[in-house]
């Protein structure tokens, strides 16, 4: 059965006391109970509710044989039952938009999808628990498919990569609402604490149109703590070897049977100054945090309405240390070069559906969000400050005309506005210039799916937009899954992708350089195919199952937005692609539970990126050829004690094009080499609490002199961004949580 949009499920099912047969559990996928989550047969009035530990019981009817599970801000499950007294235990995917009916298979805290027609995993918080994730920066540890690595060692500027391509080809969303767009970037990893997730969903390759047109190499979507969720108080105290510390506290309240809130807080202090290798520059900048949420929810019978407010403060200083130099100068009598990064940012989003027709899964939705992201950033004498608003709405139709047949419609609107002022000269009598750019799109979209049995799904959607800078385009994307049996599972994927580019905005941390900045005026919108097929097995093996997943994708641009850092050394160029550029990853993974409590995963995976650089096709620089991943976890036998090591290995890759220095030899390697990691994790759990310790880098490798020229910022040659590998080495950490559930 087409699901719900997810926050929308119906909450009034009509429940018939009968002598039920039919047993099991709904659960989020965290593991916490779902309270008078709805329980029913389809194509009938049959139905019942769980109780306070999720549990229920009802009888199987002789013309159904088809269990409906719904909870508000759940998508909904279907679930064949041919048993009278089957026992289910049934897990249900936190979100906002409807797609296909999900059955999910547990694995160590991951979600892996097994009747979506899309390539999709979903990492619990129970899996961001075992990282001691601090933020969505740090919460892919264990994930094979997405990497992310510093952008640059003075700022700590983080990025995505997924498919061999930088996360600026990702579709980043939170709650299914496209966000941390532009300016917010370079740094959006660090804007969501760890305890305030409750799930990351990442969809690999072309995905929906329901979210727009920019997804490219795929979807990283976040869902956040919901107020409607059964009532609970948590908070999270962390301190680390490199002396930063993190609290953070949320709680949610039901006011009454309808209406919810919660409460999210963060704080963070890493105001410590480091220099382990003593070149006189902070090996990471000192960064302190503020961040709130508040959010609402009214669950009717009908019509429910969410609503969430956030604000964050924060400020990043990094450069030269006036502890590393006492006198304030440097040995030359120069200034010391510093960086200063001040951001606040506030969001706000409301979300309303109505069902029409329970029956036929027919709902109507309307959602209304808007940003405001304000940044001001010194690098030296060099400046970046921004006021970027964006707002965004969405009016989306669902419908299912039967069991194979349903459709989904919708209009868009997207707006971002830049107001920027900059001095992309390192020099003192500079005057900043002023420049402001916006983008209006409009748009639509069409999408039906079809299924028969879960044995065959088809999806296609089409989007068309109309952009005031690029004009209209079109967006097809089309999904295909064929699962003859439980045990093999084929999907094949083709779509379009669109961007539209901000140079300025997200690239300032490229300021943090002796470079200078040359900006093609004329740059297109971004344009590329990806094509992607995926294959999952599920052998059985000794009474244990054994999961097989492999996947290539390739994504091929049309146009491209090329960042040359290799025709000039001292200079980074933004131009259009002329030429070609491609990107091809192959990945095999499996999971097997050799006993009780024991789970061994294994992943490896090849990436071969080029693009074309002053008219030669070369290997995208500071991209790793491949990456293993060996993760092992470990629970006693009444879950008091758990052990998490992860092993990580990374392949070289190619640096950008060195200049030579006046002895003769290159300014630094034109290749850098494999290296391996190591992060471990000890947990002790308690009723309500746990202590945990750990370790991240426990091999101490770090990227040697990550700054070029560190003791002159200030001469052309220095650069802080070609960064590799871990800037830091090895760094230990203990943390408390504190849990209670009503």
């Amino acid at each position: 059965m087409k699901r719900f949009i997810a926050y929308s499920l119906l909450t009034s099912v009509c429940a018939i006391p009968l002598y039920a047969q039919v047993k099991g559990k709904v659960t989020d996928i965290s593991g916490i109970p779902l309270i008078s989550a709805n329980v029913y047969w389809a194509h009938t009035t049959q139905g019942t509710s769980t109780d306070s530990e999720g549990k229920f019981s009802i009888e199987k009817p002789d013309k159904s044989s088809l269990l409906v599970v719904s909870f508000i801000g759940y998508e909904n499950d279907t679930i064949p039952v041919r048993r009278k007294d089957e026992d289910l235990s049934v897990t249900l995917k936190s979100g906002m938009l409807l797609d296909e009916v999900q059955v999910v298979e547990r694995r160590m805290g991951t979600v892996k999808s097994r009747s979506s027609v899309l390539n999709e995993d979903m990492i619990s918080s129970s899996e961001l628990a075992r990282a001691a994730c601090c933020n969505l920066g740090e919460s892919f540890t264990t994930n094979p498919s997405v990497d992310v690595s510093y952008s640059d060692a003075a700022t700590g500027a983080k990025q995505i990569k997924l498919l061999g391509l930088s996360g600026t080809y990702v579709q980043m969303l939170t709650e299914n609402i496209p966000n941390y767009r532009g300016a917010a970037s370079p740094f959006a990893l660090g804007y969501i604490p760890g305890p305030w997730m409750e799930s990351i969903q990442v969809s690999k390759g072309s995905s929906s149109v329901k979210n727009g047109y920019e997804s490219i190499t795929g979807q990283i979507n976040v869902e956040f703590k919901k107020p409607q969720a059964p009532t609970s108080v948590n908070a999270n105290l962390y301190a680390n070897t490199q002396l930063k510390y993190e609290a953070n506290f949320d709680a949610n309240v039901h006011l009454n049977r309808r209406l919810s809130t919660a409460l999210l807080a963060h704080y963070e202090n890493g105001n410590k100054a480091h220099d382990r290798n003593g070149d006189g520059f902070l090996d990471m900048p000192k960064i302190r945090q503020y961040n709130f949420q508040n959010r609402w929810a009214w669950m009717g019978d009908h019509y429910v309405f969410q609503a969430s407010v956030k604000a964050l403060d924060e400020h990043r200083s990094g450069g030269q240390d006036s502890h590393l130099h006492p006198t304030g100068n440097n040995p030359d009598g120069q200034e010391l070069y510093t960086i200063d990064i001040r951001t606040r940012r506030y969001e706000a989003f409301i979300k309303q559906a109505y069902i029409y027709n329970k029956e036929k899964n027919t709902n109507l939705a309307l959602i209304l969000a808007g940003s405001l992201h304000k940044q001001d950033a010194g690098y030296g004498y060099r400046q970046y400050n921004v006021d970027q608003r964006n707002g965004y709405a969405s009016l989306m139709f669902e419908t299912s005309f039967n069991r194979r047949n349903s459709l989904s419609a919708g209009l868009s609107l997207n707006y971002d506005d830049y107001d920027q002022h900059y001095n992309l000269q390192n020099r003192k009598d500079r005057k900043p210039i002023r420049s402001q750019e916006s983008e209006t799109v409009p748009g639509g979209y069409i999408q039906y799916t079809y299924n028969w049995n879960d044995k065959l799904m088809l999806m296609g959607g089409l989007r068309a937009d109309y952009s005031n800078r690029y004009g209209m385009f079109f967006t097809p994307r089309a999904h295909l899954k064929f699962a003859p049996n439980d045990a093999f599972h084929l999907r094949v994927s083709i779509g379009k992708g669109y961007r539209t580019n901000h140079v300025l905005a997200e690239n300032s941390y490229l300021l943090a350089s002796g470079r200078q900045m040359v900006i093609d005026p004329n740059l297109a919108q971004e344009e590329a195919w990806n094509y992607g097929v995926s294959a999952s097995a599920y052998l059985p093996i000794a009474g244990k199952t054994l999961t097989l997943n492999t996947e290539y994708y390739y994504t091929r641009f049309l146009q491209q937005l090329v960042t040359d850092l290799d025709t000039d050394p001292h200079a980074v160029y933004f131009g259009n692609l002329n030429g070609e550029s491609f990107s091809h990853t192959f990945q095999v993974e499996a999971t097997y539970p050799f006993f009780r409590g024991f789970t061994l995963t294994a992943a490896y995976r090849l990436t071969d990126a080029r693009t074309t650089y002053n008219g030669q096709l070369l290997e995208r620089p500071l991209t790793s050829k491949y990456k293993g991943l060996l993760t092992a976890s470990y629970q006693t036998p009444l879950g008091l004690w758990q052990l998490d090591v992860t092993l990580q290995l990374n392949g070289g890759g190619r640096m950008p094009t060195p200049y030579q220095l006046a002895d003769g030899n290159p300014s630094w390697d034109s290749r850098y080499r494999p290296y391996q990691l190591l992060n471990a994790q000890l947990t002790r759990w308690f009723r309500h609490w746990s202590i945990y310790l750990g370790g991240e880098n426990i091999t101490n490798f770090k990227q040697q002199h990550p700054i070029i020229n560190a003791s002159n910022p200030w001469s052309p040659n220095f650069d802080s961004t070609l960064i590799w590998g871990p800037v830091e080495g090895a760094m230990y950490y203990i943390g408390v949580r504190f849990n209670w559930n009503k």
